[in-house]
């Protein structure tokens, strides 16, 4: 039997490897279409006219809408707009142009080929206005956006005095890029009707969230939308909202009376379906001379869109990672003719920890004090601006493990004291974290009567490993082999579960998974003890065991039978359950947070400015760890990521058409495995069991946080120049 945290391999690994696990556009419905969006290619201004005459005309095509023939839709398309979950579409309804790259008009034809010629026939003509895309210069008109999550200023102490008694100071601005997702799947639906009744094939990370959304927008029942996604092909929040092709796919759909798909384009990924806002942070930290903070002010712009606000909350982590009695930040956004941005996996705390452990590092150097021990010396033990206890907090065993296995005493902390030939060898240290998330899930579990236990959630699984810990909770509870679980997800008719996004999944679906599997074993044993034809009748459910399949006497086990012949001989019925699950009122008494401590080696040519990771070591305090392949991969996923952020994404768009000029992955840089050495990732394995059960806290982003922080202080640490704006390019560097 396998146990909690055992690394097996992947439940839907053959499924992936052989190529019959399906993605959202691999659905092969009868007679289905294919529709190609039309992208507008202003900043701002509105279209005038469309000439769609050759298009209509050219071969394959079914139709062609506009903002001129669209169907109407109630509330003009806005009758879901409750952002972030809900945004404000591009659903044709009017004239009007916001960004670049934004979907104005939608061509459907037989096949992909004729709807992409039949696409570029169109003429468009506009009126144009000059578009907002000057990031800096919209600080003036910047404005907040006052959330419950993510508030628009927290003030706690003065924080004016304590940068007065100050007796070392940092005062520095530090700034992150646009960055475009680019999932291996790009965004993809299929829509389908019949009758009143709509089902969806749609990449989402959320099947409950835009089965809501789709239902609102049509001023429909949602009991008649079904959304399906068995598989995402990665997600990292931007398949966390209903975007613009979803509709639109649905409106052609009941237009043209036969089955839509839509696959974005990789270029349509840059605008219409968000991206991570480009910030700039203003980090001022105040210290005494042995260390002790006295001050902390944090004040972020990041860019938002004209037509809806979002917050990339980049102060979020300098609210709780240290003990400072005067704390302040601020949030404040900059509208721009772009494409509404969206989270980016660990939204604000990887671009804010970038900009907050820059400026430890340099607070370090300027007290001749290790990195270490200045964490060390303001290690939080409550959170400082809510006076909240940590639910479970070992950031210091952290701090200590990881320091043990990178060498960390070996490191001379003077810049550019080591080098390997040509190459500056830097050492550079930071703290990862990331809030603990838990929502409302449900979850169940069925005894089958061929001898297999099904395990169901309507949750999603972004290729994170949620089948895997789904059917691994369900075995472990049974006393089961894994291979006798059959789990599933990503379908609207399945008990509800949460979006997937904020590292919440594994905290909010296993506790449910773990619920329905021990409500089903008890009707399966109090069936047993009241059925006569029962070895075990009579039996207290009390004194009953479940394990490999038999259902036996605790204390007799010869007593026993297979839980088959006892559901044969009750009509060949499955016996299951359902249960659903949800944090606990005290969860509130708590500040949750998962911990890590980063330490990162690079080489930086001495001549060319280029810069290689050489090795990343990492330690997590992420609660439970469940899954103990899926989970390191996981953060390992994570690291490659944040080495991306500190040296390679970056969105250019044009400043004067608002275009993104770097739409591909040709330009669009990511890393390859060329740009990865090794990366030593290790886990404390600490149940959090304050906030559920098992003792888990999610771990899809917390990879990400403090990475670009430590590449940027070893960089440093390598050539003695400070870079505080990422990705840190050959050209900064050799500035």
């Amino acid at each position: 039997m396998i146990t909690i945290g055992e690394p097996i391999e992947r439940v839907d690994g053959h499924a992936k490897v052989t190529g019959s696990a399906k993605f959202a556009a691999e659905f092969n419905l009868a007679n289905v279409a294919t529709a190609v969006m039309v992208m507008s290619t202003i900043g701002k201004g509105r279209i005038v006219k469309m000439d769609i005459g050759r298009a209509q005309k050219a071969p394959g095509v079914v139709a062609v809408m506009t903002p001129f023939n669209a169907p109407k839709l109630p509330d003009g398309g806005r009758a879901a707009v409750h952002p972030p979950a809900g945004r404000v579409l591009s659903l044709l309804q009017d004239d009007k142009v916001h960004y670049n790259n934004q979907p104005i008009a939608l061509v459907v034809a037989d096949t992909l080929n004729q709807a992409l010629y039949a696409g570029s026939l169109i003429d468009v003509e506009y009126e144009t206005a000059e578009p907002k895309l000057d990031f800096e210069a919209g600080f003036k008109n910047a404005h907040s956006a006052d959330h419950s999550e993510h508030p628009a200023k927290i003030v706690v102490g003065d924080v004016d005095k304590g940068i007065a008694d100050a007796e070392v100071k940092v005062d520095e601005i530090y700034r992150t890029p646009k960055e475009n997702h680019n999932p291996m799947e790009p965004h993809a639906t299929i829509a389908h009707w019949e009758g009143d009744k709509l089902t969806l094939h749609s990449s989402t990370q959320y099947v409950s969230g835009e089965k809501r959304v789709v239902a609102k927008v049509l001023g429909i029942p949602e009991d008649n939308v079904r959304v399906i996604c068995p598989f995402t092909g990665g997600g990292f929040g931007c398949k966390g909202s209903t975007w613009s092709h979803v509709l639109l796919a649905v409106m052609a759909a009941r237009l043209v009376k036969r089955p839509v798909r839509i696959a974005l384009e990789r270029p349509q990924m840059f605008g219409p379906v968000g991206s991570r806002p480009q910030t700039s942070q203003h980090v001022v930290l105040g210290a005494k001379r042995d260390g002790t903070l006295t001050a902390i002010r944090h004040d972020v712009y990041s860019d938002t869109s004209t037509i809806e606000d979002f917050t990339e909350p980049s102060s979020k982590q300098t609210r709780m990672l240290y003990a400072c009695p005067n704390i302040h930040t601020s949030q404040l956004l900059v509208p721009l003719n772009v494409g509404t941005p969206t989270f980016q996996r660990a939204p604000g705390e990887a671009t804010g920890t970038f900009a907050l452990e820059v400026a430890m590092d340099e607070l370090a150097y300027k007290l001749n004090m290790d990195p270490i021990e200045l964490r060390m010396k303001n290690y939080a033990h409550v959170d400082p601006t809510s006076s909240k206890p940590f639910s479970s907090k070992h950031l210091k065993e952290c701090y200590e493990k990881g320091a043990e296995r990178f060498g960390w005493s070996k490191r001379n902390s003077e810049p550019r004291s080591h080098r390997d030939g040509h190459n500056l060898i830097g050492y550079g240290m930071a703290t990862a974290t990331y809030s603990g998330n838990r929502s409302a899930a449900a979850a169940l579990v069925r005894f089958e009567p061929n001898g297999r236990v099904t395990v169901a959630s309507g949750t999603q699984d972004l290729g994170t490993g949620t089948y895997t810990i789904m059917a691994q909770v369900a075995a472990v509870t049974l006393h089961l082999p894994i291979d006798k679980i059959d789990a599933r997800l990503g379908d609207t008719t399945m008990p509800k579960a949460p979006v997937s996004g904020g590292s919440q999944s594994a905290a909010s679906v296993t506790p449910a998974v773990q619920a329905a599997a021990q409500q089903a074993q008890i009707k399966l044993l109090n069936l047993a003890s009241n059925d006569t034809a029962s070895p075990l009748h009579g039996v207290s459910p009390q004194e009953l065991k479940f394990e490999n399949g038999k259902i036996f006497h605790a204390s007799n086990p010869s007593a026993s039978e297979a839980y088959t012949d006892l559901l044969a001989r009750h009509g060949g019925k499955p016996i299951g359950a359902i249960a659903m699950t949800q944090p606990g009122q005290d969860i509130e008494q708590y500040s949750v947070h998962s911990w890590g401590a980063v330490f990162a080696e690079v080489a930086v040519d001495e001549t060319l400015g280029m810069s290689h990771v050489r090795r990343v070591v990492a330690v997590y305090d992420i609660g439970t760890l469940l899954s103990g392949k899926t989970g390191h991969n996981q953060l390992i996923g994570g690291i490659v990521w944040g080495i991306s952020l500190a040296l390679l994404e970056h969105t250019h768009i044009d400043p004067r058409y608002g275009r993104p000029v770097n739409n591909n992955l040709a330009e669009y840089h990511v890393p390859v495995n060329a740009d990865i050495g090794e990366i030593d990732v290790s886990t404390l394995n600490i149940p959090d069991k304050i906030l559920d059960g098992l003792g888990a806290r999610g771990i899809g982003e917390i990879g990400i946080t403090g990475v670009a922080g430590a590449v940027a202080n070893a960089i440093y640490h390598a050539t003695g120049k400070r870079i505080r704006e990422a990705p840190i390019t050959p050209d900064k560097l050799m500035a």
